[in-house]
């Protein structure tokens, strides 16, 4: 007996009605008709009255639906399982991220993904950040990793996380001897800037100037890696998110100080477009990233840094 025949005479039985159940399985109202008949003439016993409206099982016809409701059932949560595992197996997501996200921790929400994704994969492709705007609107990734999320029509934007700037200098500079370092200590200092076009560089240049600071721009970059090169070469300081400067003072390279009278933070966001049905793989990478950090178990590895 085949099991689209079964579940066809579940819906009658259950619809007591041979057109809803025709609607329900895409088939003619005949079709089903001839289904049940091929069926008691198998069993040798009439399973539907159909003399009353909406029709009545009889007490054959209600033993033998309560019996194929179980397969039918049974079935479907098979082929359900079978289909999710499938899913798990060849799900593959495409992030694009801001240079700065990095290689810090994404490694590990990856791991993490993939205990409950097994078989999937993850690529994600370091940009420029108007790139990675432009992969997120036109289709081409999943998710975006940004800094100073921007929210528009068709984009939702979702707050990640808050890194606090510091005051990167080289060990051998004056102010690494401090352990907090004034707003107005800074004024005419030789500073290393980020590239002018960078939002990053924009909100540093708003907080100076809220604080009347002014500083000696020396050179300008459109990454952080070589911000920070020039810093330990004593070329001058700069304000830098903590997480991308771990690495480089566990090592002795940099001295990262602390302002004492103000705070500045550099906020990281997920975006994804507005009118998107994400998949379940994207749901759940984007559920871990939000997940507090010591359910994702992140730890203080190297870093891969870059541009803000």
């Amino acid at each position: 007996m085949r099991l689209d025949y079964l579940k066809m005479f579940c819906d009658v039985a259950r619809c007591r009605s041979f057109s809803e159940a025709a609607q329900m399985n895409q088939v003619s109202q005949s079709a089903v008709s001839q289904v049940v008949l091929q069926i008691e003439k198998r069993l040798g016993v009439q399973l539907l009255d159909r003399s009353t409206r909406p029709l009545q099982l009889t007490p054959e016809g209600r033993a033998y639906y309560e019996g194929c409701r179980g397969l039918v059932q049974q079935y479907d949560a098979l082929e359900s399982s079978i289909r999710t595992t499938h899913d798990r197996v060849s799900a593959s997501l495409q992030i694009a991220a801001i240079y700065s996200v990095g290689l810090r921790d994404m490694n590990q929400y990856i791991d993490s993904f993939k205990t409950m994704w097994p078989g999937s994969s993850v690529h994600i492709d370091y940009l420029h950040p108007e790139r990675v705007y432009e992969r997120v609107l036109e289709g081409s990734a999943d998710l975006g990793l940004v800094s100073y999320p921007r929210k528009s029509r068709e984009l939702v934007a979702l707050r990640w996380r808050e890194e606090p700037m510091l005051l990167a200098c080289s060990p051998r500079h004056p102010l690494a001897k401090l352990a907090q370092v004034e707003i107005e200590q800074l004024n005419g200092v030789r500073y290393i800037g980020f590239d002018r076009d960078l939002i990053i560089r924009k909100h540093v240049d708003r907080f100076f100037r809220k604080n009347h600071v002014v500083t000696d721009v020396v050179l300008e970059f459109d990454n952080i890696e070589n911000v920070k090169k020039a810093i330990e070469e004593m070329v001058g300081v700069a304000l830098l998110p903590e997480p991308m400067l771990r690495q480089e003072v566990n090592s002795g390279l940099l001295t990262a100080v602390p302002l004492a009278d103000c705070q500045l933070v550099r906020p990281l966001g997920i975006i994804y477009r507005r009118h998107q049905n994400l998949s379940t793989a994207a749901k759940d990478f984007l559920d871990l990233l939000r997940a507090p950090e010591t359910e994702v178990a992140i730890g203080s590895g190297s870093l891969e840094a870059a541009s803000g």
